[in-house]
């Protein structure tokens, strides 16, 4: 193999890279090169997995607090239904916490007045996240018109 010195100096030619000159040194393989890289695509990933988990969980939590809005709606619903009976086979609160899934904690309240019920149903959000145990509570209103008397 020639020495450092031997190898020829061509000006580049636009577009086109440079072949190595005498102060760079002999060409590297592209196999030699990829030699001291290894691994490092492991440790980049590993030093961002926290990060994709992080925004995973978040999307999760955002999912699950739309997911109570909407419970929320339905348990508002049943109970405002169940209480605008004549004669309710059960309680507008029994009958809210019926409709929706049995994971949530749902709390209610009752008015009425002018031949119509309304009832407010309260579900609190659920924590996904370690370490955050409040995300606040849901609250959706359904108003009824009374039976007859």
């Amino acid at each position: 193999m020639p020495a450092a010195d031997d190898w020829p100096v061509v000006p580049a030619r636009r577009g086109h890279r440079a072949p190595a000159s005498a102060v760079d040194g002999p060409p590297v393989s592209p196999a030699r090169r990829g030699h001291r890289d290894r691994g490092s695509v492991a440790i980049e990933y590993i030093g961002f997995l926290p990060v994709l988990i992080f925004i995973a969980l978040a999307a999760v939590q955002l999912g699950i607090a739309a997911y109570t809005a909407s419970q929320a709606g339905t348990a508002a619903r049943a109970a405002a239904r169940m209480e605008s009976l004549d004669d309710p086979p059960s309680s507008a609160a029994a009958a809210g916490a019926a409709a929706i899934s049995d994971w949530l904690d749902a709390g209610f309240s009752v008015s009425s007045g002018d031949g119509e019920v309304t009832v407010t149903a309260s579900v609190e959000i659920p924590s996904l996240i370690p370490g955050v145990d409040n995300f606040g509570s849901v609250e959706r209103s359904s108003t009824m018109p009374r039976g007859k008397d």
